[in-house]
Formats: C-alpha cells, sequence, structure tokens
C-alpha cells in the first residue's frame, strides 16, 4: 500500500486552487464547481480538493508537504504576501516547520525531515 492522494474540503474552489498553484502544486483536474486536483512538484503524489457545504468542526485537516528548500520557500511565499502562522522552526521532534493556513482554514505544515521522517532516533524497529 503507498499513501498517493489526499484530499480537502473547501467552501470556495477557486480561491484556494490560487492558493495551492501560489504554494507550488501543479493544477492538473479543474472540475468546477466541484473538484481540482494537484501534482506536487517532487513525487508522484497527487493532493486535490473538493467542493463541501460545510467545513468539518474541530480542529479540522493537517496536510504536510516537505521540502528541502523550507526557509527559501517560506521566503518565496512572503514575498507573495502568504501570511503564515509559525515561521521556519526547529521543532524538538528533529523537523524544521512553518506553519499556515489554507483559505478554508486547514492548516498547512512546510517542513523538513530528511531522514527523521522515517527514521528518528526513538523508531521502533
Amino acid at each position: 500500500m503507498n499513501l498517493n492522494q489526499i484530499t480537502v474540503p473547501s467552501l470556495d474552489l477557486v480561491t484556494s486552487i490560487a492558493f495551492y498553484e501560489r504554494l507550488g502544486l501543479r493544477l492538473i483536474v479543474k472540475a468546477l464547481p466541484h473538484y481540482a486536483r494537484f501534482e506536487c512538484p517532487e513525487g508522484d503524489a497527487t493532493f486535490s480538493i473538493h467542493l463541501v457545504d460545510e467545513l468539518p468542526a474541530g480542529a479540522g485537516v493537517t496536510v504536510y508537504f516537505e521540502t528541502e528548500r523550507l526557509d527559501q520557500e517560506v521566503a518565496r511565499l512572503q514575498g507573495e504576501n502568504v501570511t503564515f502562522d509559525l515561521l521556519p522552526t526547529d521543532q524538538s521532534w528533529l523537523w524544521r516547520e512553518a506553519r499556515l493556513k489554507d483559505p478554508d482554514g486547514n492548516q498547512i505544515i512546510l517542513y523538513y525531515a530528511g531522514d527523521n521522517r522515517k527514521n528518528p532516533p526513538w523508531r521502533i524497529n
């Protein structure tokens, strides 16, 4: 089994498409007003948004996108007036993370973990 697709809810696909394109995802399906799918710039994963009448209650969705160029990507996005809740910060779990929200309030984490993503010192073997 391989995870290759994540779908998040959206109240406004046009606004969300622009946001995710700004992050660097490449739009490959535009089935407005209900659905859009993107390719990630690296690897084979895809990411999509689908129209909903209301967003889920509670903490909602958190999506992680990894990039070796975290600090440069954050600087690029800040130059495009993207607002971050947390600028790149080294975390105790050995990842460097920046946090922001998409137009629907879904938590987006841009991070770099390198080998620690799957092989932290506390990994169970």
